[in-house]
């Protein structure tokens, strides 16, 4: 199966992680993917992804507890801790909630951390499909430098294909969809985790069921594209992205260095976006239980430059607390049609405070984003015949206005940190 069929389009969906950290519970789960599939389902939001830590009975915040138990099976797997996913008693793992999941015509997904749990090693349990030990395969220097709970594998072990083939059988019987690995595409301490992120593309190859592969945190070396491309979906380009304007600005930076390395199931990913009601239990990013701190222009420049780009759209904040702007911000069908269909994205002009993107839709049509990201109201300008561009029509794609033009395009006034998105024609 080539891995790129598994994510023809980005992926869009909800991630426990911006609202609830480390500690997310079942009900949530359930209670968000229920909202997902009344309000979002029609408008392409179709993946519901379950964070770091479900295995932790304990977990109180995004903070994370060192060296705590963890709950595990005989064959040194991870499973759902059952005082916060009840339904995964008896050893039933997330099929239950996967199938709750998939019965709402959506998509289930879960993050892991690379490696093997260190519990795991230190009590030398068996591995499944080897006679081989989690000690024989685990390299004990390879630490993540911010989470306690794993050692990373060394692949040239026997027994390493073998554990990580154990893993995704385990997630491919609970009917996975999606899978988030974690400290593999970039590390403080060492480079990308190359060999550990072929041993996972090789094991979803063994598992027989399609899975998504997005590899976190970032930001992904650039001169790995080639090889995120050849075994991943997405991958990040950042750290942690918080609702800061610095944070934001900085993303442009990002979309340009990338630009033109996305597509064909492999999407640069400019990490989830901090919607909505946000750090319920998530106390990352400088705040605690709080709306976005994101102005509304600076949500739609946010939502703008993601789709234009092709990130992948997943929402981060409690869906069902969204206020009828968000719900309209995330239900735009022109900017999901762009973010779905269009390709070449590419920076058209950078200059001071002005940013311009472009990127062709279908049918010979083309998308163009002004962004202002200085501190006062402005207009931009773009001379279409310099371009050899050729359009009778420009579409508002936010404020919903159409309008006619010849031999140039004008922004309109655009807010501060604001953004404005035409479809020509």
């Amino acid at each position: 199966m080539d891995h790129r069929l598994f994510a023809p389009t980005p992926p869009m969906g909800w991630n426990s992680w911006d609202c609830y950290g480390a500690a997310v519970r079942e009900e949530e789960i359930r209670g968000n993917a229920a909202y997902m599939a009344e309000h979002l389902l029609a408008f392409g939001w179709d993946t519901i992804v379950v964070d770091i830590q479900w295995s932790e009975p304990g977990a109180v915040s995004s903070h994370y507890r060192p060296f705590v138990p963890l709950v595990m099976d005989e064959y040194s797997r991870l499973m759902p801790a059952e005082n916060r996913f009840p339904s995964a008693a008896n050893g039933q793992g997330f099929k239950p909630l996967a199938d709750y999941v998939h019965s709402l015509g959506l998509k289930f997904g879960i993050h892991i951390m690379r490696g093997i749990p260190r519990q795991a090693v230190h009590q030398n349990t068996a591995l499944l499909g080897t006679s081989q030990r989690a000690r024989d395969i685990a390299s004990t220097n390879s630490i993540c430098p911010w989470n306690t709970d794993m050692y990373g594998i060394d692949a040239s072990k026997e027994g390493a294909a073998a554990y990580y083939n154990s893993l995704f059988e385990l997630y491919a019987s609970w009917g996975v969809d999606f899978v988030k690995v974690d400290d593999i595409a970039a590390s403080r301490l060492y480079d990308a985790h190359l060999p550990e992120i072929a041993l996972i593309q090789q094991a979803i190859q063994n598992c027989g069921r399609p899975m998504v592969l997005s590899l976190s945190p970032g930001p992904a070396p650039l001169e790995h594209a080639g090889f995120f491309t050849n075994h991943a979906n997405m991958w990040r380009m950042t750290d942690d992205f918080w609702d800061h304007w610095h944070l934001l600005l900085d993303m442009f930076d990002r979309c340009e260095k990338w630009q033109g390395k996305s597509g064909n199931g492999c999407w640069p990913d400019c990490d989830m976006l901090p919607l909505g009601h946000i750090g319920i239990r998530s106390v990352d990013g400088g705040g605690a239980d709080r709306w976005t701190r994101f102005t509304k222009d600076e949500q739609v420049t946010m939502m703008t430059l993601w789709s234009i780009f092709r990130s992948p759209l997943f929402f981060g904040g409690e869906l069902r607390d969204n206020d009828e702007w968000t719900l309209n911000l995330i239900t735009n069908r022109e900017l999901i049609h762009m973010h779905q269909t269009s390709s070449n994205a590419r920076l058209l002009r950078r200059s001071g405070h002005e940013i311009i993107w472009t990127a062709d839709g279908e049918d010979g049509s083309r998308y163009v984003a002004f962004f202002n990201v200085g501190e006062q109201t402005s207009e931009s300008t773009i001379d279409l015949g310099h371009y050899q561009w050729s359009y009778q029509k420009a579409y508002n794609v936010w404020s919903g206005e159409s309008l006619d033009i010849s031999d140039e395009l004008v922004s309109g006034q655009v807010a501060a940190h604001g953004a404005a998105l035409y479809k020509l024609t």
